[in-house]
């Protein structure tokens, strides 16, 4: 029996899916609040895959809270990602470019802006403050550090898997069969 209460659903978020059923974003997790839910629901803009064992009543219906929706029109992933600091920090798995570390992360030029060095995809990495200030306004031949990896310009597609790395803090249930449908299975 669905619990009926009659405070906000806070809390219960819906994981939302594409058209083809894969989450639009593993990180972040592509989630509505139940707000939002409601209305795709009324104005059938989604399907409702799974259910909380939650209901929400209005004087004229009730019914359960989704838990997992679907689009029904297919959005398109093709675009370029933006480039922010947070687009940079998963293309590098939130670990220092030169190091490793994963503690207070920042950004850095490769190649300085003073030495020509330009804010695009290819300069910038992920770094710690440490590694930040230990390299400074230096070329990288002018330290004794190294890359662990290149930056490059990620696809989308590139940004998700890494996200997939990284789950969120909380992970319903009925989400589990929809978020990692695609992960190779051990044998």
């Amino acid at each position: 029996m669905a619990e009926i209460i009659t405070a906000p659903p806070s809390g219960r978020p819906a994981l939302v899916l594409n058209a083809d059923y894969r989450p639009l974003s593993y990180y972040p997790l592509s989630l509505w609040p139940w707000q939002e839910v409601v209305k795709a629901v009324f104005l059938d803009r989604v399907d409702i895959i799974a259910e909380y064992d939650y209901v929400v009543r209005s004087p004229s219906t009730e019914f359960r809270l989704p838990s997992v929706i679907a689009l029904r029109d297919f959005v398109r992933q093709d675009r370029p990602p933006a480039f922010t600091r947070f687009n940079v920090f998963l293309r590098d798995g939130f670990e220092c470019a030169y190091c490793g570390s994963g503690e207070h992360l920042t950004f850095d030029h490769v190649v300085p802006r003073s030495k020509g060095g330009r804010t695009s995809w290819e300069n910038i990495v992920a770094a710690c403050s440490p590694c930040n200030l230990r390299k400074g306004n230096k070329l990288l031949h002018q330290t004794d550090m190294h890359l662990l990896k290149r930056p490059f310009r990620p696809n989308n597609y590139q940004l998700q898997d890494t996200g997939r790395r990284f789950p969120p803090n909380h992970l319903h249930e009925t989400w589990m069969d929809y978020l990692y449908w695609d992960v190779e299975l051990e044998g």
